[in-house]
């Protein structure tokens, strides 16, 4: 007597139907397409406002993000399988990456470019959401969330400086560790913590390589799907809006496959063809073999810490290396809490009047800083002037304190002579630090030779060369 067929799901349908929640249908090309919409809906909602898809106002840079985070995952997990942490073995695994192991040295050319770049990319997806005002309620955390992964990004970067274990590697973090060193009270306790002791040794290596390949991913990971989520709890993207428009009482929505992950999709794929291509043109540098008894002139932090070690040419230590910076970090996490005296989300740089306000601050922060660093290089010596007082006064606390003066006399410039809001000042100070901090960057990048004196940058060339 035959049996009634069963209508009980076999094992794979119930692993299936646990897993995605939707129907088995038994096709191939369905299941996929099922497990794709999961996906792509768990990241985006199933319907987006048009507007947003404008390439011009988010420039891809959210998206590049992740990309870059996926590809140095992927290139670093590659790394690994080849790479030894120990001074004796790192270098001589970098070499035999670039000569024994298939695409060995392309794969480290792009986590290296990769890495570089995600450092960039990071810092402008912040600047397109403060200068379009998209970090007002209720997105207030999500840029404290941003700023956090940011610096996380800047420590994996440096904690891999270190990993290939050449001259540029230990000297840069040499000048970079000593940056630490100068917190009161804990500096010296946490650079010893950092390094594994005194000095850069293989437990200083083995730090930095457990930080690099496991803390700082899996908390950037943390992050980055914590960001995801309040993006969509949040609202979505905010909205762009012209000059002058008001509030958006209704916005036209498109779906989310068709308009906005193919085209995803396509950029990501120009973007991973142009890193390829770099990598292949651009080797990763790599200096003799890391020798602690012959420092090189000169010794500089890696490039995205030559900001801060120009202050220090400029400043007491402490001032700086630390208190500077900790006031600009702490300004940045405070700025979406400021009351705003202008409804501008959507809308870049505030109002027309905000936009050559920028422009006009960026002019004056490159000229003011380039002018006092010749200033401060050939003519001011505060120490000599005010002899009797210590060097922490003298040329730490009245420079920063004409320095803060200047930040709130220049505020205050804009809100009278251009009768600015107090929104679109505070873009024009924001502006004016940023463009000061870049100079400064590019200045000890480019100008500094030998004992870090100011040259040309072809003389710096042909001065190490």
């Amino acid at each position: 007597m035959s049996q009634p067929p069963s209508d009980k799901p076999s094992l794979p349908q119930r692993v299936y139907r646990s897993a995605i929640r939707e129907p088995y249908t038994g096709d191939r090309r369905s299941r996929l397409r099922i497990v794709m919409n999961n996906l792509v809906l768990h990241l985006h909602p199933a319907q987006v406002p048009v507007r947003t898809l404008r390439f011009t106002y988010t420039w891809g840079l959210g998206g590049l993000s992740a990309l870059l985070v996926v590809i140095l995952a992927l290139t670093g997990a590659m790394l690994e399988f080849t790479y030894t942490p120990t001074p004796d073995g790192a270098y001589n695994s970098i070499l035999n990456m670039q000569t024994n192991v298939w695409f060995g040295d392309l794969i480290r050319n792009v986590h290296h470019w990769s890495a570089n770049l995600m450092i960039v990319v990071a810092a402008l997806h912040l600047l397109r959401v403060f200068f379009t005002g998209s970090f007002r309620m209720p997105r207030e955390f999500n840029w404290i969330i941003g700023l956090v992964m940011l610096l996380l990004t800047v420590a994996a970067n440096f904690t891999g400086y270190l990993l290939p274990w050449d001259q540029l590697a230990y000297w840069g973090i040499t000048v970079g560790s000593s940056i630490i060193s100068y917190i009161p009270v804990i500096g010296e306790g946490l650079s010893r913590l950092l390094l594994g002791g005194p000095e850069i040794s293989s437990a200083t290596l083995l730090n930095f390589y457990g930080l690099h390949i496991s803390v700082i991913p899996m908390a950037l990971l943390l992050l980055m799907s914590f960001h995801f989520w309040r993006v969509r709890k949040d609202g979505g993207l905010s909205i762009p809006r012209k000059l002058d428009e008001g509030p958006i009482s209704k916005e036209e929505t498109t779906t989310t496959y068709s308009d906005l992950v193919r085209p995803e999709f396509t950029f990501a794929l120009v973007m991973l063809a142009a890193i390829l291509i770099f990598s292949m043109l651009i080797p990763a540098p790599l200096e003799p073999l890391a020798n602690p008894d012959v420092s090189p002139n000169p010794a500089k932090a890696p490039w995205y810490f030559m900001g801060i070690q120009e202050l220090l040419l400029h400043y007491h230590p402490l001032i700086g290396t630390i208190a500077i910076p900790a006031l600009a970090l702490l300004a940045l996490f405070a700025l979406p809490y400021l009351n705003s005296d202008m409804d501008s989300v959507g809308i870049y740089f505030r109002s027309r009047r905000g936009r050559w306000l920028a422009l006009f601050s960026a002019a004056v922060g490159v000229l003011l800083t380039i002018g006092y660093v010749i200033f401060d290089e050939f003519f001011l010596d505060l120490p000599g002037l005010l002899p009797s007082l210590p060097t922490l006064i003298s040329n730490g606390l009245v420079p920063l304190a004409l320095l803060l003066l200047g930040i709130i006399g220049y505020f205050e410039f804009n809100r009278r002579a251009f009768k600015a809001a107090k929104c679109e000042s505070i873009l024009s100070v924001f502006v004016l630090v940023l463009f000061g901090f870049i100079t400064l960057t590019v200045i000890g990048v480019l100008f500094r030779g030998p004992g870090m004196a100011l040259m040309w940058p072809w003389e710096v060339t042909a001065a190490l060369h």
